[in-house]
């Protein structure tokens, strides 16, 4: 059995107001450089032998404490980075009030797509292969949002277009557990103990 410890990137200036996606130099604020601190605390002892990252700049610099924390390695992984937003990158969250595509995406992910983007289905089908080719007894990952919610949401049996039953704040932790021909989640959206 895999134990993977699934962690959000903590806050960036940028946060609730741009769909950033994968558009670069998005990095953490004061905030988040603090979250990824009490992030490294709270996973000592937890018995991680590797620790993945996103390759966005938030996600690295979230994993960077975690790394000196407990003394591991970050490995870039390709799989776990954010979903490719296409031509909604960078665009300002306000900008999407009236736009049927929006609209459709935020309503029925499993069938629709940003405008040359991935669809949520490709997120989670990235995420989950890269997550159970690992043979550590226990890891954790850096991601997104989105990404996080695949994966839980792939393990749960669940359409990706439940997306939003899901909350998976900056900077908390889930954990699922994989096996040969299965899986669960242990926990959701964990953030009390970093407060």
């Amino acid at each position: 059995m895999t134990r993977v410890i699934l962690v959000r990137h903590g806050s960036h200036d940028r946060l609730n107001r741009i769909l950033c996606g994968r558009m670069p130099g998005v990095s953490l604020g004061a905030q988040g450089r603090d979250e990824a601190d009490r992030l490294a605390e709270a996973l000592r002892g937890r018995g991680a032998g590797a620790l993945l990252s996103s390759p966005r700049a938030r996600t690295r610099e979230t994993a960077a404490p975690i790394a000196a924390a407990l003394e591991l390695a970050v490995s870039e992984e390709p799989g776990l980075d954010e979903i490719d937003f296409g031509d909604w990158t960078g665009r300002a969250l306000s900008d999407f009030a009236s736009d049927p595509a929006w609209q459709a995406w935020n309503t029925h992910r499993a069938d629709h797509r940003p405008p040359g983007g991935e669809s949520m289905g490709e997120v989670q089908a990235r995420a989950l292969a890269a997550l159970l080719a690992r043979p550590e007894e226990c890891l954790i990952a850096v991601s997104h949002g989105d990404v996080i919610r695949a994966v839980l949401l792939g393990i749960l049996g669940l359409s990706v277009s439940a997306y939003d039953r899901l909350v998976v704040e900056p900077a908390s932790i889930s954990v699922v557990e994989f096996w040969p021909g299965g899986g669960r989640v242990c926990s959701v959206n964990g953030t009390a103990h970093l407060r």
